[in-house]
């Protein structure tokens, strides 16, 4: 019987953090945006371009370029970053960092830069493997006496029969097997699968035959493997090129591209040179062209950019021309400014114009006093809080003359101010009163420099 359950719908809207609202792009399927969709409001041009920029990693044709989010703080850079990873999946790797996270005492600069590279890009490895797989039936070691003398009896071979959904079969294991059958705690009713090559076992659960009507089960039930017990079948395994970096910069065993993902959970770390990188290069260009794996070119994401230096960005240049390399998409809110590690060197976001040439630059403008009061109601209607239209309408001014990041902090504290008035809803009076409280930006650097206390002269 196909077990068929109901999904029940949640009709509340949460928000855990910052960008948890955020579900895509919110595009049409012609590529034009909805005012109001994915959890975004507003910004329609940055998010049909980085639309542009999905269809293009996912058609492959975007490895090696760099796109440039440019413009003012709390205008959705890291949300359309954010939201460009929920349309690319799961399947593709997604690094996001911040430019101060390179600087350590420990690893260098470049270093830093060079392993995010590699971790956003992916490898995509197909096996097909000869398999034994279905519903243990018999599980019967036979003993022989122990050739080195003594009473004790060792396993000679191992009986075993399985069961799947076209046939059965009875194996007779090597001892070797009973072993590794015996770590997976395999016993009469379990559905698991044997390697034919390499003898591997794998429990993959219970079988839902033995499947009780008993609400607390802490057993996983599996239904009965398809098809014939023996058969093939294709592996696929996804790596990170780090992933290979890390494992063969201690190589033990093969230097397949199996045995080097055996290694992976091994505690030693060691520094990974460029000469290592490059025959990691070589070997996976070698599988790709054989056809056993697949680059799979992900996104790394760097925010506030100009927080690297001189070095940093030389090296981004030339780890962009590699022959592996993935996207990478950069954001900044600083127009003109200084760029990090030279004293007199202007250059716009803090970005050297060599780099700067080579980016698709796609800017994010402030919103207007319509969109504001938009996401003004949306943050009401998520924090469940009530609010009269008036101080609607004083909240929305403040997010469009001061910003819009202070307008929404203005909420949670006029709504307790509120209520230790008796009010129900939030007033005009509750938001004037935090207002006073609490300042903006712009008239804390005033009264600093006003009082004479030259914080900020």
């Amino acid at each position: 019987m196909v077990q068929i359950t109901e999904v029940k719908g949640n009709s509340r809207e949460n928000r855990i953090s910052t960008h948890t609202h955020i579900k895509g792009l919110g595009l049409r399927p012609d590529g034009i945006a909805e005012k109001q969709s994915g959890g975004f409001v507003g910004q329609v041009a940055a998010r049909e371009a980085c639309g542009v920029v999905v269809d293009l990693i996912r058609a492959q044709k975007m490895s090696g370029r760099a796109v440039l989010l440019a413009g003012g703080p709390g205008t959705g850079k890291t949300a359309l970053a954010l939201a460009l990873s929920h349309e690319l999946g799961t399947k593709v790797p997604f690094c996001p960092i911040v430019g101060s996270e390179i600087y350590s005492t420990e690893v260098k600069k470049t270093e830093a830069l060079m392993e995010n590279f590699r971790r956003a890009i992916g490898l995509r490895v197909r096996e097909t493997k000869e398999v034994y797989e279905g519903e243990v039936t018999e599980l019967t070691p036979e003993e022989t006496e122990n050739p080195l003398g003594g009473y004790g009896k060792t396993i000679s071979t191992l009986l075993i029969g399985l069961k799947s959904a076209k046939g059965s079969k009875k194996l007779r294991l090597d001892p070797s097997i009973y072993e590794a059958i015996q770590k997976e705690r395999v016993t009469v009713g379990d559905v698991i699968y044997i390697e034919a090559n390499t003898g591997a076992c794998k429990r993959v659960g219970r079988s839902d035959a033995f499947a009780t009507e008993f609400d607390l089960e802490a057993e996983e039930y599996v239904p009965i493997p398809k098809g014939d017990v023996h058969k093939k079948k294709e592996i696929v395994q996804d790596v990170t090129l780090h992933d290979l970096d890390i494992a063969n910069a201690r190589p033990q065993g093969g230097q397949d591209i199996m045995s080097m993902m055996g290694q992976l959970m091994k505690p030693k770390m060691t520094e990974i040179t460029d000469k290592l990188r490059e025959e990691i290069n070589k070997v996976v260009s070698k599988y790709i062209d054989q056809g056993v794996a697949e680059l799979v070119p992900g996104v790394l994401f760097i925010d506030e950019v100009h927080m690297l230096d001189i070095e940093c960005f030389t090296y981004l240049n030339r780890a962009l021309e590699s022959r592996i390399s993935p996207v990478v998409i950069l954001a900044s809110n600083r127009g003109m400014c200084t760029i990090r590690g030279t004293e007199d060197i202007v250059a716009a976001h803090g970005i050297p114009p060599d780099l700067l040439a080579r980016l698709l630059i796609v800017p994010t403008h402030a919103y207007d006093a319509e969109e504001v009061k938009r996401i003004v109601k949306i943050r009401v209607a998520t924090e469940g809080l009530a609010i009269a239209e008036a101080a609607l309408d004083k909240v929305a001014e403040a997010g469009t003359n001061i910003s819009l990041r202070y307008a929404l902090q203005l909420l949670a504290p006029a709504s307790i101010v509120a209520r230790c008035r008796g009010a129900q809803e939030i007033g005009v009076q509750d938001v004037a009163e935090c207002q006073d409280l609490f300042l903006d930006a712009g008239r804390s650097a005033a009264a600093m420099v006003g009082d004479g206390s030259g914080f900020l002269v």
